[in-house]
C-alpha cells in the first residue's frame, strides 16, 4: 500500500530530526530522552540512589536516562500500556494505567518505600479531535497526580507532560496546592509545533 503524503512527510521529518540521529548515536531508545536530559541539566531532579516511578515509559527513553543517573542503589518502577524491552534493575509493569488493576500493581510494586520522584511522559493515542484528545490527556494527568499524592514522600517531586487547553488551569491550581513550587518547562528537543509542555512540581507537601 502506498504511503500517504502526510505519513511520508512525517517519516522524512522523523529521520531528518537531529535528536533522532543523536538518540541512535548515543544509544537511547527515543528522542524523548533528550527532553528529560534537558530538564535534568536545569533542575537536577534525578540523583543517585533515589526511588522513581516512570509512567508512560515505553519504549524506555526516560527509563534509560533515569537508571543511568540513579545507579544500582536507586529504584525505578516503570509502566506503560505497550511492551518495553527490559532495562537492568528496572521493574516494568505492562498494562493500561487507567485500569484499577494496573494502578494497584504499580502501588504493590512500590510497596512501603517512599518515592522521591514521579515522572510521566504519558499521552493518549491522538484521534485528531482536539477537544476529545485534550480530555483524554487531562484524565491521564489527573491519574498521575493521584498516584503522586499517594506515594511521594514529603518534599518529593513530580514531572509530567501536559497540553495547554481545557482543564489545564484547574489542574495547575490543584498541583500548586500540593507542592511548594510549580514551573513549566518546554525543552528544546520538544518539537515547536507540539502543544506539549512539562509541568515540574517540587516539594510535595504531604497528605
Amino acid at each position: 500500500m502506498a504511503r500517504s503524503k502526510t505519513s511520508q512527510r512525517w517519516l522524512k521529518e522523523h529521520f531528518d530530526d537531529p535528536y533522532v540521529k543523536m538518540a541512535q548515536k548515543d544509544g537511547y531508545r527515543s528522542r524523548a530522552s533528550y527532553k528529560l536530559l534537558e530538564i535534568q541539566e536545569k533542575d537536577r531532579i534525578l540523583r543517585p540512589g533515589i526511588t522513581v516511578v516512570d509512567l508512560g515509559a515505553a519504549p524506555g527513553g526516560w527509563s534509560q536516562v533515569t537508571s543511568r543517573v540513579i545507579g544500582d542503589k536507586g529504584t525505578l518502577i516503570a509502566s506503560d500500556i505497550l511492551e518495553m524491552d527490559s532495562i537492568p534493575d528496572v521493574t516494568f509493569i505492562q498494562g493500561d494505567f487507567t485500569e484499577d488493576a494496573v494502578f494497584a500493581q504499580i502501588l504493590e510494586a512500590i510497596g512501603d518505600r517512599p518515592v522521591d520522584l514521579v515522572i510521566s511522559d504519558m499521552a493518549p493515542n491522538m484521534s485528531g479531535v482536539r477537544t476529545a484528545d485534550q480530555a483524554r490527556a487531562m484524565y491521564l494527568c489527573e491519574l498521575a497526580l493521584d498516584l503522586s499524592g499517594r506515594v511521594l514522600r514529603p518534599g518529593g517531586d513530580f514531572l509530567i507532560k501536559i497540553f495547554q487547553g481545557e482543564g489545564f488551569d484547574l489542574y495547575h491550581k490543584q498541583v500548586r496546592e500540593m507542592f511548594d513550587k510549580v514551573q513549566m518547562r518546554k525543552p528544546l528537543s520538544s518539537r515547536d509545533r507540539s502543544r506539549e509542555q512539562y509541568l515540574l512540581a517540587r516539594g510535595f507537601r504531604g497528605v
